[in-house]
């Protein structure tokens, strides 16, 4: 199947982007789809549509959960065994959050869909109390504490990557997960951990750019666009190869509040077809491809 010469909205006066260059998929699994999926070095985004038809096996065990310190632990741990239909097993996901977790009900909603072959097998937290967590008790799901600290009895970075290990755990997705990822976790999940950051990258990225702040930073700057980066993770703050991104306009009478608005709108959606292709297998075989507007423009630099 070939990932084939798309339109995407772009910027404010809706201006299309269209991608120049095609390459054949050898190992994409799906069964129609109205656009692929990219990797990108620079600001360069663009939207996927999945329409996939899954027949799905599912055998679901009774999960009983028992909170043990720092770990919920779901014991006869069916998880559930599914099978996409064509004999590729459901990748097992794990999600950081520190907060609501909006992101995160996106994916799991996704899931629980078939929009995503994949399973959230537990969620990890530094706070045990905020809303993600809260959601994945009531779904199931358990929860870890991470990090330890003076006044938690969370995971070391040792223990952690035991506990995943024994969820079978294949991607780790961070959905506003406020701490720096230990090097031992990197070690173990190379190439397997995804952040979303709600700028542009590299722009307005780092460890004091996150939340509200961001958004404020954008708009003192003047820049004129903003939007969704996802990443690969590394040992730095936001430094890690771009994945995905999609350009958001900034509008002359825009809040920090009102962005952040639309920007999350954008998230949403990128992150679960973000995490649709990595489950897929296909973020490793698209060809590194540039975007051009209509007019033949490359698109680059949206400051």
């Amino acid at each position: 199947m070939e990932a084939r010469s798309l339109l995407s909205e772009f910027c404010s006066n809706s201006t299309n982007l269209i991608l120049q260059k095609t390459r054949k998929l050898s190992t994409a699994r799906i069964v129609s789809s109205s656009s692929s999926f990219i990797q990108s070095h620079n600001r360069v985004s663009f939207k996927t549509h999945y329409h996939t038809k899954l027949v799905s096996q599912r055998v679901e065990i009774k999960r009983r959960l028992q909170c043990t310190n720092s770990v919920e632990k779901a014991e006869d741990l069916n998880a559930v065994v599914k099978d996409s239909g064509n004999g590729v097993r459901h990748k097992k996901l794990a999600v950081f959050v520190s907060g609501g977790g909006s992101n995160f009900r996106s994916i799991h909603e996704a899931t629980v869909e078939g929009r995503v072959k994949g399973d959230i097998v537990v969620l990890v937290t530094n706070k045990s109390g905020c809303g993600g967590a809260e959601y994945a008790r009531a779904s199931g799901i358990p929860v870890i504490l991470f990090p330890k600290t003076k006044e938690t009895e969370g995971l070391s970075p040792t223990d952690l990557v035991s506990a995943l290990r024994k969820f079978e755990v294949d991607f780790i997705l961070l959905a506003g997960y406020l701490k720096l990822i230990p090097a031992e976790l990197i070690q173990a999940y190379p190439r397997s951990i995804l952040n979303i950051h709600p700028s542009l990258l590299p722009a307005f990225g780092g460890k004091d750019y996150y939340g509200m702040k961001v958004h404020k930073a954008v708009i003192a700057s003047g820049a004129r666009y903003s939007g969704p980066t996802i990443h690969f993770v590394d040992e730095h703050y936001d430094t890690g190869r771009i994945l995905a991104q999609k350009a958001v306009p900034v509008l002359a009478n825009d809040t920090a509040e009102v962005l952040a608005a639309r920007v999350l709108h954008e998230e949403h959606q990128l992150y679960v077809e973000a995490t649709a292709a990595l489950c897929e297998d296909l973020s490793s075989e698209v060809e590194k491809t540039q975007m051009y507007t209509a007019e033949g423009n490359l698109v680059g630099d949206c400051m």
